[in-house]
């Protein structure tokens, strides 16, 4: 019947012990994704260790919760979600800027695409984004991100010697790819976690002092989380207006994943469950934007973990969802966690985001006519990837002499590279 020929289809619980251990499987890509962005927004954030670790609580919480309520309300499909990647270019281009206005965009942004899926708006939005465009989006993301995994790779504030540091995140991203080749099955799906595990021991081995640094002790509790939900409203246009470019990428990546598995599976209503899919992720993200944190968004590896599995039910990530929100209470065991350097996270991210250069360049040879690549294809998807790498690495002086209400659009070679991949694509070259 199905090609994959799946153990378990879409409706179908797994015995307990099986559902447990997928469960926990499908829990790891989530936990491997909330330590990677949290602690990048916890350094740009907090310098106090505690924050950091808070700050990690509140993101085990609200995607446990996040996704337990997709499997049972919002599209009831076998995707894992966590913290969206793009909305950390929102957090970096913000930088200078209170958390109350970061909160505040994050929440209207979670208002944005309710209302996009809700009304049936999507489907206009949605025709913007061709495949180049869509290319390109991927591909701004990862060079806008180079110069925060630049200073995660070089690790100031371990004390080492930044040679070493990022001798070894180069060392750790080559080694994840020549594992990724010849690794099957589970350790193949859970190789991002693996390597953090592992990575994390090795670099403390080589460097005890820096091991010593990273030891926590903590007294905070679930109660901790709910203190400071009240958000006073502070809405900077530049940075909302930032974090609505990047609210637009966020829910183009969540209609993609959703439609991915009902190509996949072919379930019974398939507009429906984007409609409810999208409709949750905005929710989710209102309810990240009072509880601080990055908002969810579903992942599109999922297709792979399945077909690694030949596991298509729904509920393993019940389970797994219950097991990060387990998590969430224990601040020492979130600790020990997120006692990972940031030369590991960089070393990560490199893998990540080649991963993600491949799936955009992907995308846009699948839009190749027969005649080949062609010179508008090259612009197109050239220039806004070039000057949203420039604006990425400008000097922080260069924005002073810019408007502060400005300095997050300006400055931030996300939104510039959309902007330009849309006009290319639909005013200069008329592909609309």
């Amino acid at each position: 019947m199905d090609p994959l020929k799946l153990k378990y289809d879409l409706e179908e619980p797994p015995p307990f012990l099986a559902n447990l251990v997928l469960g926990l499987q499908w829990a790891f890509i989530a936990i491997s994704t909330i330590v990677i962005l949290g602690k990048i927004v916890g350094s740009i954030h907090f310098g106090e260790s505690q924050d950091e670790i808070l700050y990690l609580q509140k993101l085990f919480f609200l995607t446990g919760a996040a996704l337990i309520s997709q499997i049972l309300w919002g599209h009831r499909l076998p995707l894992i979600s966590g913290p969206a990647a793009v909305l950390l270019i929102g957090v970096v281009s913000s930088r200078g800027f209170h958390i109350s206005v970061i909160n505040t965009s994050i929440i209207l942004g979670g208002v944005f695409i309710s209302i996009l899926a809700a009304t049936g708006l999507f489907s206009y939005v949605r025709k913007l984004f061709t495949a180049r465009v869509i290319a390109v989006v991927l591909l701004l993301i990862v060079f806008t991100l180079a110069p925060t995994i630049r200073d995660l790779m070089i690790g100031v504030s371990s004390g080492v010697n930044p040679l070493w540091n990022i001798t070894f995140s180069m060392f750790l991203a080559f080694a994840m790819f020549l594992l990724s080749k010849f690794l099957s099955g589970i350790w193949k799906t859970g190789l991002i976690i693996f390597s953090i595990l592992g990575g994390s021991i090795i670099y403390f081995l080589i460097f005890p002092s820096v091991f010593k640094s990273h030891l926590f002790t903590h007294q905070l509790w679930m109660k901790s989380f709910f203190v400071d939900m009240t958000v006073h409203p502070v809405v900077v246009p530049g940075v909302l207006l930032s974090f609505l470019i990047c609210y637009l990428a966020l829910t183009v990546n969540d209609f993609g994943s959703i439609q991915s598995l009902n190509e996949m599976l072919d379930p019974d209503g398939k507009d429906r469950r984007i409609k409810r899919g999208i409709i949750l992720t905005g929710i989710s993200n209102m309810a990240s934007g009072f509880l601080g944190v990055l908002g969810p968004v579903n992942y599109s590896l999922s297709p792979g973990v399945i077909a690694s599995t030949r596991c298509a039910s729904r509920y393993p990530l019940i389970a797994a969802g219950i097991f990060i929100l387990l998590l969430s209470p224990f601040p020492r065991l979130i600790g020990w966690i997120g006692c990972v350097p940031s030369v590991v996270i960089g070393g990560v991210m490199i893998y990540i985001m080649a991963s993600q250069v491949s799936a955009g360049l992907h995308i846009a040879m699948q839009d190749v006519p027969k005649e080949g690549f062609s010179f508008e294809s090259g612009i197109v998807i050239g220039l806004p990837v070039l000057l949203g790498n420039i604006i990425s690495f400008f000097p922080a002086e260069v924005m002073e002499h810019s408007p502060v209400m400005l300095q997050p659009v300006l400055g931030n070679g996300f939104v510039a590279g959309v902007f330009s991949v849309l006009f290319l694509e639909h005013i200069v070259y008329g592909n609309s």
